[in-house]
């Protein structure tokens, strides 16, 4: 069974869960749970203009050595041909090291080359120590000024917060119901936090538990009540929620990497590493190109965006 294997892998990981296709298929993607002798992978089938279309294989595939890795990149061609996908992307966490295969690097993927990661074995007082003072200090303010976080299924007042994020750190946000579906298809894996101040919710965030891992997925607040530091408390309450199901990791998935410059990420890095932790590197995102004259189309539009 495929997720015999998965619960077995040392990488295993949520993107390469059943939960996680559960969610894709929710949203309108088409998945593939693939399986060959030592290796499995969830395939993750992405839209591109033209009715043309595109294989990611996310934070896989999941494999024990170079043979099994070889037969289950054969059953992912075998997907792709069958679909006429332009492409298949990987990001596992291990490297992809394999004779007679071409794969392209790409600075284009879903998930973050750098993270940042928590120890949960830790104690709480292990945890404040290891921080940077100022998070401490901020954790502190949040809890001075009464702010009170608590789980809820109140998706709308998210999004609220995060239309107001997102316009004034310039990003984009999912439709609502796109929250709503990956909550409700992650089931008790996932918890929506929120945190109040005088009877208004402030600040949230949107947490995955699942297996040894605790995941920062999505976070937002309104910069009016910025001098409360409530994103601070929200944190520290997924941290504790995480320990408390048994979790041995938190993931703040994804800082600008090492050196970088001006990174549109430099701002939310700043306050993770607030938190402490250690820095983490993965294996760059690499594509396996199948139907060339679209694939080198696709990477020109990409540049020119």
């Amino acid at each position: 069974m495929i997720m015999d294997f998965w619960k077995e892998h040392p990488r295993r990981n949520l993107w390469q869960h059943s939960l996680w296709g559960d969610f894709q298929i929710s949203v309108g993607r088409k998945t593939r749970l693939l399986e060959v002798d030592g290796a499995t992978a969830l395939v993750v089938q992405h839209s591109l203009p033209f009715a043309l279309n595109w294989l990611e294989v996310p934070r896989g595939p999941l494999f024990t050595n170079e043979k099994s890795l070889s037969k289950i990149l054969e059953k992912i061609k075998g997907v792709g041909k069958k679909e006429q996908s332009v492409f298949v992307r990987l990001s596992p966490y291990q490297s992809l090291k394999i004779k007679n295969l071409e794969l392209k690097i790409t600075n284009y993927d879903h998930h973050p080359q750098t993270s940042l990661v928590l120890d949960l074995t830790l104690s709480d007082e292990e945890l404040l120590a290891q921080m940077k003072p100022k998070g401490r200090y901020n954790i502190k303010v949040g809890e001075r000024h009464g702010i009170q976080v608590r789980p809820s299924e109140d998706v709308s007042e998210f999004h609220r917060l995060l239309l107001i994020t997102g316009g004034r750190d310039g990003f984009g946000a999912h439709p609502k119901s796109y929250y709503e579906k990956m909550l409700s298809a992650l089931g008790d894996h996932a918890q929506l936090l929120l945190a109040e101040y005088e009877g208004r919710v402030i600040a949230g965030g949107i947490f995955v538990y699942i297996d040894e891992w605790g995941i920062y997925y999505y976070g937002a607040s309104d910069h009016h009540y910025r001098n409360l530091m409530a994103p601070y408390l929200v944190q520290w309450a997924a941290v504790k929620e995480a320990q408390k199901r048994g979790c041995k990791h938190y993931d703040f998935l994804g800082i600008s990497p090492e050196r970088s410059k001006n990174h549109a990420w430099a701002g939310v890095t700043e306050f993770k590493k607030k938190f402490g932790g250690q820095v983490v590197e993965y294996p760059q995102a690499c594509e396996l190109v199948l139907r060339p004259s679209w694939y080198w189309l696709y990477r020109f539009y990409k540049k020119l965006r």
